[in-house]
């Protein structure tokens, strides 16, 4: 089990956690329109971050985005493994291709 996988499943256990006691539950309980709006915060921090360079402040904003990622994701009940499903998917196929059939 990678660090995401571990990640990916205390997020879906804080689905039903006190608010009071957790940031991803109290995340969760503001809705999905919340979490994909904190979501977007955080991936204009990491391209701002990119953009000036900084490794070390890009590599910590990344990290902020894929929880922020898998958070918005759970709000909307769709699982890693199912991102990891449509990825697998796409595996072997040309991005020119694949967005070419996505009309």
């Amino acid at each position: 089990m990678t660090a995401l996988d571990r990640l990916a499943a205390t997020i879906e256990a804080r689905k039903t956690a006190d608010p009071d006691s957790s940031w991803t539950a109290k995340l969760l309980s503001k809705g999905p329109e919340k979490c994909a709006e904190k979501f977007g915060e955080e991936a204009v921090e990491a391209i701002i971050e990119a953009v000036k360079g900084d490794r070390a402040k890009l590599t910590a904003e990344a990290a902020d985005v894929l929880y922020h990622l898998l958070v918005m994701l759970a709000a909307r009940d769709v699982s890693l493994n199912d991102v990891m499903a449509e990825l697998s998917r796409r595996e072997g196929t040309s991005g020119l291709d694949e967005k070419a059939n996505r009309g």
